[in-house]
Order: structure tokens, then sequence, then C-alpha cells
């Protein structure tokens, strides 16, 4: 159990500063599980909470976790240059807590993509020390041949690794299709191997982190949602 003043939970949750969260609570725009607040001192119980403000509703969280589905042609930093960021799909609420990207995926890249705002969270996501699988679907711009498959799964070498890179997972789905497993999320890696093993990459997508699946999400491109505990789970190594 926690209590913190109105002015100090409004701005952990993303709804800005300090002062503008006061003056939200003094002009009568926030409620607080029911009862308008204007007292920015008030103490409230954050377990539980739940807030509305300018009437869209909100529920407490001292950390989120999301999955998004990234869309083609956007970019995974909150510094984009080319492309827009991927910032850009979520409420401007998550812009103010810090929420970043798990790990990059390439702006033409598709699929599932984690957020948040726990940096230990997030550095522990993108250990390459916890060899959580990723799921790719790729498709290629030659046919997908059997020795293409034998050369990913038995490791193909890149300029600058010092050992071979393999694929954990590689499967035949289709004349230009792959699935490729991987546990080591270097850059550029799917089509950098790809490249390597004599053939092109002409399009990605990140099915599954773990054993959590996009398509369980039920997300349509560029669509998010938290994430709960069981999800959070499945994001541990297999």
């Amino acid at each position: 159990m926690s209590k913190q003043t109105l002015d100090r939970i409004l701005q952990s949750q993303g709804f800005g500063t300090r002062k503008y969260c006061r003056s939200l609570i003094e002009d009568g725009d926030v409620i607080a599980n029911g009862e308008l607040q204007d007292n920015y001192k008030a103490q409230i119980e954050t377990d539980g909470l739940v807030l509305e403000v300018f009437d869209e509703r909100w529920v407490y969280r001292e950390r989120v976790y999301l999955a998004l589905y990234k869309p083609a042609n956007y970019e995974c930093s909150r510094k984009p240059s080319h492309h827009p960021g991927v910032l850009e799909l979520l409420p401007e609420q998550f812009t103010w807590r810090d929420v970043q990207p798990v790990g990059r995926l390439d702006h033409d890249t598709t699929g599932l993509l984690l957020m948040s705002d726990d940096g230990p969270f997030i550095h522990a996501q993108s250990s390459p020390k916890r060899h959580v699988p990723k799921v790719y679907q790729a498709t290629t711009q030659e046919p997908v041949t059997d020795a293409l498959v034998q050369r990913l799964l038995g490791g193909v070498q890149l300029h600058d690794e010092p050992a071979p890179l393999a694929a954990l997972v590689c499967e035949k789905k289709g004349e230009r299709q792959l699935e490729i497993v991987l546990e080591q999320g270097k850059y550029h890696q799917v089509k950098r191997m790809l490249a390597a093993a004599g053939n092109h990459c002409a399009a990605l997508h990140r099915s599954a982190i773990g054993r959590l699946q996009l398509e369980s999400l039920g997300l349509h491109e560029g669509e998010w949602c938290y994430l709960n505990e069981e999800q959070l789970a499945m994001l541990a190594s297999v």
C-alpha cells in the first residue's frame, strides 16, 4: 500500500509537469476512484487507483509493459531521423513516462515489439545472456532451397562476428518464405545471415518473443496493449 499526493501521481503517470498536473486538478479535470478532486496535495492510495482525466479512464501503473504490433516505416528510436518513431503510435502519456522500445526492429520490419519504462526490464530483455528465442517470418528474394536452410542451421560467418551464427530453427514455409528462430539478436541479423547464406531478405516480420506470440494478442498493425503477468512470464528463456 502506498499513498502519494495527487499531483505526484499524475506526473508519474505521464500527464505532464507537476505544475501542469496541479492545474489539471485545480481546474476540475481529474477524478480519482470516482470522486472529483480539487486539492493537488490530497494523499491518494495508488493500489487499485483509477483516474479519469478529461473523461478518459486510466488505471494507475507503477511501471508499464506494452506490446506493439509495429508497422513498416516506423523507427524504433526516441529521435527518429528518416521515418516516424514508434512512440507516435502510443498515447502522449507514455512519452512523458519515458517509455522506450526493448531492442529494435528495422524501420521496414513489422511485428512484435516490446516497450516499457522499466529500465531493469529493458536491460534484462535486451541482454544476449538470457537466450530468449525470437521467431521471424522472412520473405526471400530468391527461392528457398534445402541448401539455404542447412547453411542457416549450420551457421554462417558475418564480417564483424568472431564465430559463425546459426539459427535455432529454420523451416521452409513457401517458395520464398522462411521461419527463422534466433536467440542472439544481433544488428540486422536475419538480413545479414540470409545474405551470407546466398539469398536476400525482401520482407521481415517478428511473430514471437519467447512463448509470447503476436497473434495471441489480437492486435492489428499499429495497435498496442498492456502485458499482464502471465504474458510477461512468457518472455522468459524457453
